[in-house]
């Protein structure tokens, strides 16, 4: 006997894909799980997550100094958190980043549901089945009336359903019928206006402005929307230059405030003029009462009233008889009473060497309290209503430094002057209304007056109404993917003949929910029990 070796079949070598077919499948995986509906959600999610450190922590565009003075009470960790962006979220890479990634995933998700369900809206009903007695819901009668009658009736029970008529064998007749697509458009109409929002809402940051300025509440000091050097602080869009803002003016004629007997606020209010548009040409002043919560809206832009302080009035009258009065703002230290700090600065007139001019500036700085209260000397406020205003000052003579080219603070004099003696303390006093006091040379210094001022805030957003628009929609087709349902129903009308040859219509109605089907029993037995009652003739 002859054994016959078969030749070992060659060893096969596993298949490894090409590194281009790698890439090109981790490429597809990836686009996949990006536009899927869970990593938009996701997304949505983390972009909340990144805005609370925006909400919680000072931010370097709204207010650089108490940014600066957090990170020094914080050190290494203030430091950290600034490395990291924490103090500027809305423009750092990361809260950036997620914010790309969620437009793209929503672009990427919402593309081929649009597709698909525009799709399914153009696709007839689907077939009857065979089996309705299957179906979650079913319902079978004999009736006396003719097939055509129960088909006539269940059109007009039918009538805002989809649906469409179809023939089987044996004279067998149906109907499949279907309801409920707006919960799907709803669904879109959601996510579409979620995608508008982000989109229009980066749009706005492009563009939008915010700037607040300080104006004296007395009509004296018009306010113009002529450029960013008119604000005490402005914070452009990345598209804003600052110089083709909305032409507008506006002045503030007078300011009220109301408080509880604790000393919290309760109302501000304020009476002011503005003009715009060809006002600006006539010269006409438009009033307008301005309340918080309750802004100006003219030329695109909103004007809101935020905060507002005090501005005691001092008359300097220096030993040649000449007088010089002004009201600068004080800012306040004590939000519960309005204790307020700051520096009103003069210049002797009539001196026309600069040097000479330099050394004989006078700085009155100190407190001021609208309701004095003293403890010994020290002077504080006891309520933030003007009842009993006093100031406790401390004058300074010499070299401003106002002549330096460097910008300074209205609240407060240059600390260098005072370091390298430029700048001499002569005086220290607490004055009352109307009181005075007099200086070494002769100068004599009267608080004789308080004025109020407000702070206003300018916001322009071109695309607040688009946000508006889609925020809307997102509310509408939340409600509608919510209350809305979907189901199907079919109807199949069968001819049978009896022994005693009396022709009777056998129908049959089944129906199934393709959501949550809470409530749609109901609804199947009112439309399974009229349609047979309504064809018959009896």
């Amino acid at each position: 006997m002859t054994v016959t070796e078969t030749p070992a079949e060659p060893e096969k070598k596993p298949y490894r894909p090409s590194a281009v077919t790698r890439i090109l499948g981790f490429a597809r995986n990836t686009w996949r799980g990006l536009t899927s509906m869970r990593t938009a959600l996701v997304l949505l999610f983390l972009l909340s997550l990144a805005a609370l450190p925006g909400a919680l922590l000072p931010q370097r565009a709204l207010n650089s100094a108490k940014t600066d003075e957090y990170i020094a009470a914080h050190g290494w960790w203030g430091e950290l958190l600034d490395r990291l962006q924490f103090f500027g979220v809305y423009s750092s890479v990361w809260f950036s980043a997620i914010y790309l990634l969620l437009m793209v995933s929503l672009v990427g998700c919402l593309a081929p549901r649009s597709v698909e369900y525009v799709r399914s809206m153009r696709a007839q009903p689907v077939l009857t089945p065979r089996n309705l007695s299957r179906m979650p819901h079913h319902h079978r009668v004999e009736v006396s009336a003719s097939p055509e009658d129960v088909l006539a009736a269940a059109h007009t029970r039918l009538k805002g359903w989809r649906k469409v008529e179809r023939e089987e064998a044996n004279g067998v007749r149906s109907i499949s019928a279907e309801r409920g697509y707006l919960r799907e458009t709803g669904n879109l109409v959601f996510h579409f206006g979620m995608l508008g929002l982000v989109v229009f809402f980066a749009l706005g940051k492009l563009f939008s402005y915010e700037g607040q300025v300080i104006v004296q509440a007395n009509g004296s000091q018009p306010f113009c929307n002529s450029g960013i050097y008119a604000y005490d602080s402005f914070h452009p869009g990345l598209r804003v230059d600052g110089t083709k803002l909305s032409p507008f003016c506006l002045k503030v004629n007078d300011f009220a405030a109301r408080y509880t007997p604790a000393g919290q606020p309760e109302h501000y209010e304020s009476s002011i003029e503005y003009q715009t548009g060809e006002d600006l040409n006539t010269g006409a002043w438009r009033p307008y009462h301005l309340e918080v919560n309750d802004p100006l809206r003219i030329a695109g832009d909103r004007i809101y009233l935020l905060n507002h302080g005090f501005a005691p009035k001092f008359t300097v009258t220096f030993p040649d008889g000449t007088s010089r009065t002004q009201a600068i703002q004080w800012r306040p230290v004590d939000v519960q009473t309005y204790l307020s700090e700051g520096a009103t600065k003069f210049d002797r007139p009539g001196v026309t060497d600069s040097e000479q001019r330099r050394k004989q500036q006078l700085a009155i700085t100190g407190l001021f309290a609208p309701t004095a209260f003293l403890h010994g000397n020290v002077l504080t406020s006891s309520f933030p209503e003007l009842r009993n205003p006093a100031v406790a000052v401390d004058v300074l003579r010499g070299d401003l430094g106002t002549d330096s080219g460097r910008g300074q603070s209205i609240f407060e004099v240059d600390q260098s002057q005072v370091d390298k003696g430029a700048l001499k303390k002569v005086a220290r006093q607490n004055l009352e209304l109307g009181q005075e006091l007099t200086l070494d040379d002769g100068t004599k210094i009267k608080f004789d007056g308080v004025e109020q001022w407000v702070a206003l805030q300018v916001s322009h957003d071109p695309t607040q109404g688009f946000v508006l628009g889609f925020a809307i929609a997102m509310f509408a087709g939340l409600i509608g993917s919510l209350l809305v349902k979907r189901r199907r129903l079919w109807v199949r009308v069968t001819p049978v003949t009896t022994g005693d040859d009396l022709r009777r219509t056998v129908v049959e109605v089944g129906g199934l929910a393709r959501t949550d089907q809470a409530g749609y029993g109901e609804e199947f037995n009112r439309i399974a029990v009229e349609i047979p009652r309504a064809g018959r003739k009896d």
